[in-house]
């Protein structure tokens, strides 16, 4: 056998998975140590990008109300994604620790998101939809950063450092 057969067939010590299938992974834009793909969290920077929108153009509150939740494997099934089967593959098969840490950050923001559209539809005034549009984009922003640290591998102390900042 050549010295590349066996090096290809090789598991890489720090993600556990051979480099074909990284290399493949990687090719799909999906973190070969994680097993995430960060075109998820487009599910949430779409609702923060019509919050932004709220305080000058009170009109986008409908769009917002639009948005609906979606789990990972849901957004990448609607989505164009070219590799969605192997993302959803991926995550089925990321480390349950790591998968755990993602999905309880992507579960705070859709409940703050799906509470500030219920809080939303309950009031009339403008100014009050503006705040609570603030409000939300404060709250859900940094979970973003958060989960994109968790999909590229970062580290408890990056969040940590993240979080005081």
């Amino acid at each position: 056998m050549s010295s590349g057969a066996s090096t290809a067939a090789r598991s890489n010590p720090t993600t556990g998975i051979d480099e074909a299938r990284a290399a493949q992974l990687r090719a799909a834009n999906i973190n070969p140590r994680t097993g995430l793909a960060t075109d998820y969290l487009n599910h949430f920077n779409e609702a923060i990008m019509l919050l932004e929108m709220i305080p000058d153009m009170p009109e986008c509150a409908e769009d917002f109300l639009l948005w609906c939740p979606l789990s990972y494997a849901e957004h990448f099934t609607a989505s164009n994604f070219k590799a969605r089967d192997l993302a959803i593959e991926a995550y089925e098969q990321a480390h349950p620790a790591v998968r755990g840490e993602f999905d309880r950050l992507c579960s705070t923001m859709t409940s703050i998101l799906t509470a500030v559209g219920q809080a939303m539809r309950e009031v009339s005034q403008d100014k009050t939809r503006a705040t609570l549009a603030d409000q939300a984009t404060g709250w859900v922003k940094p979970l973003v950063s958060l989960a994109g640290g968790v999909i590229n591998g970062g580290s408890e102390s990056d969040i940590d450092t993240i979080m005081a900042g």
